[in-house]
């Protein structure tokens, strides 16, 4: 398994260098100052992970890590900020994780072995029935294939509806968020039928209309009946925390409050 480190000072390079083989002794560890060189190692060998300080000199540790990545898609990367704000911004470069300095030793020994576990060829997991990814855009998949929504409206229902985690909607919420400066008029009533009637004949038509509940005039999903990145982060998933990057349903500007909230929670 090889390993480079890039910091932009000489001591602080060993320094990292020397925790990543104090992770494992048989790890290969090579080390740059130099962004292009860093660059340009990746040429030479296939690399594991690299660990990178977000503030180097020329590009910056941000936007070599996104060349890096170009280069090697399934190159681990894993960020060394010296501020929260540089760890925040980070998340353009969908890092597997990242480190505040003064980096504590042993967290940066599990960061490396989580990253390594994910390259050990061990099988994947089997796929969900019904995949809901809300970390960056909202999408449904259901054995691997996404869903096609007749409506958009109908989607962000559903978004919505998965943003409540189980939690009943009446009419009125739904309208509300999916009309913003709406009347709640009889015709209104009516094109709010039309978007449930849409959003329930999709998830019909793809086999999947038992995660949605109506009563009573309010609706909800059962959480139970879904795999979904935002729940398994709620309840500390490992995989699923890392895989957070700083956006959530970035489709609806009303995500933001609960994307706030997550993104606090990592701090």
């Amino acid at each position: 398994m090889k390993i480079i480190c890039v910091e932009k000072e000489e001591l602080s390079l060993q320094l990292r260098m020397a925790q990543c083989r104090e992770a494992d002794a048989q790890y290969e560890v090579e080390g740059y100052t130099d962004v292009w060189e860093a660059l340009k190692s990746l040429a030479v060998s296939e690399t594991d992970v690299a660990v990178i300080n977000v503030e180097m000199p020329d590009i910056g540790g941000i936007d070599l890590a996104i060349l890096m990545k170009e280069k090697q898609p399934d190159l681990s990367v894993i960020f060394v900020a010296e501020s929260e704000k540089q760890a925040f911004d980070s998340f353009a470069a969908h890092p597997d994780a990242y480190l505040l300095k003064p980096v504590d030793k042993s967290r940066l020994h599990e960061e490396i072995e989580y990253a390594l576990l994910h390259k050990s060829g061990k099988p994947a997991e089997k796929a969900a029935h019904v995949e809901i990814r809300t970390f960056g855009n909202f999408d449904v998949y259901v054995d691997g294939q996404i869903i096609s929504f007749g409506r958009s409206k109908a989607k962000e229902l559903l978004a919505y509806l998965v943003d409540r985690n189980g939690g009943y909607v009446s009419r009125a919420e739904a309208f509300a968020l999916l009309w913003e400066e709406g009347m709640y008029d009889r015709p209104m009533q009516k094109q709010l039928d039309v978007i449930i009637r849409s959003l329930r004949s999709t998830l019909n038509d793809y086999g999947i209309g038992d995660i949605l509940e109506m009563h009573s005039g309010t609706l909800r999903i059962f959480p139970e009946k879904v795999s979904c990145d935002m729940y398994r982060f709620l309840a500390g998933d490992a995989k699923a925390v890392a895989s957070y990057r700083g956006e959530y349903m970035s489709n609806y500007s009303w995500a933001s409050l609960t994307e706030a909230y997550v993104t606090r929670s990592l701090i």
